[in-house]
């Protein structure tokens, strides 16, 4: 009898031999690096907030290298004269080419090309140095949540039993007290100064964090490499640094990029109210703070240090929010 030699079938009838789905390639590579950053070249929303983002860190970068390295080269190149009679100083002087209620018929000059505060103090290099102010709060504090935050939502969630109970509840405990009054009770215990203020910031948001890793170690726990690990002898403390974090980390990360924008604008109210930044430290929430009684009479004193605020909340949102349509693989299928 001759040998069978047609093409081997599957049970459900399909071709023994057969190539896997494409379609299931595909579902497959929608995972990775380079996949992310192919995602969110698509978003154009996405691309305009790591524009903004790009130029904000940039000009906070060099303003901290002229700051320590340079003894302040721009503001002395830049319209700033430090030779001038503090006497004979153009207070509050509107912006370029327009007027206000102190200079009806004498328009700025590009010698101030935003105007000067109520101390003849050029606004444009005040923003200028600003900048480095806030990126730099609002990274630190949203750093030490981050790491905090996810070292006690991840032991949490991999142990559970009482060391969960004992994690969580103290971390909604913090949760519990408002956020503000926490804030400004942790400075007036250790002190009303930028440092502290972003430390208090970063304490008041680790349950954010705790409680969003968590939930996603909850079920990454369960894997079958995470047994495979654990019966292979691993010790738990590298299953959680290199299984249960990077595997529960996406959701982390975006929540981390939106927390900087926030804790931008909450160290600017706090410095509104005279716990952030101290004077003559230039930063955006002490300037608004120094405006609100020059509102009618020049309006443009708050409105530069509110835009550069709202520019720069909006676009760590923005890119908040490509990175979250980049890493959710449901958004994509």
């Amino acid at each position: 009898m001759a040998p069978d030699t047609s093409t081997p079938q599957n049970i459900d009838g399909s071709d023994g031999n057969a190539v896997d789905d494409p379609q299931e390639d595909e579902f497959e590579a929608r995972v990775g690096l380079w996949y992310t950053v192919s995602q969110i070249k698509r978003d154009p929303t996405a691309l305009a907030g790591l524009g903004i983002v790009a130029v904000m860190t940039a000009i906070a970068l060099f303003a901290y290298i002229d700051g320590v390295f340079l003894d302040y080269w721009f503001a002395q190149t830049f319209w700033y004269h430090p030779n001038r009679d503090p006497a004979q100083a153009e207070i509050l002087l509107p912006p370029y080419g327009l007027t206000n209620q102190i200079y009806p018929t004498e328009p700025g000059t590009l010698a101030h090309p935003l105007g000067t505060d109520d101390r003849g103090r050029d606004i444009a290099v005040r923003l200028f140095y600003g900048t480095r102010i806030a990126i730099t709060v609002g990274i630190v504090s949203t750093g030490i949540a981050l790491v905090l935050g996810t070292l006690v939502g991840a032991v949490a969630g991999y142990y559970g039993g009482w060391i969960d109970d004992a994690l969580m509840r103290a971390a909604e405990t913090l949760f519990a007290i408002p956020f503000l009054v926490l804030v400004i009770a942790f400075m007036a215990a250790f002190g009303r100064n930028l440092t502290y203020a972003m430390i208090g910031v970063g304490i008041a948001t680790i349950p954010t964090f705790a409680r969003l890793i968590r939930s996603r170690v909850l079920s990454v726990r369960e894997e079958d490499y995470i047994e495979a690990a654990r019966a292979a002898g691993v010790r738990d403390r590298n299953i959680i640094l290199r299984h249960i974090v990077p595997n529960s980390f996406a959701p982390v990360l975006v929540q981390a990029t939106l927390q900087v924008g926030i804790n931008i604008l909450i160290i600017a109210g706090l410095s509104f109210l005279g716990y952030g930044a101290q004077p003559p430290t230039a930063s955006w929430g002490q300037m608004l703070s120094s405006s609100r009684q020059y509102l009618l009479p020049d309006p443009w004193f708050s409105i530069w240090p509110g835009l550069a605020i709202l520019i720069t909340v909006v676009g760590f949102n923005l890119v908040g929010d490509g990175l979250r349509d980049a890493l959710d693989p449901r958004i994509n299928n």
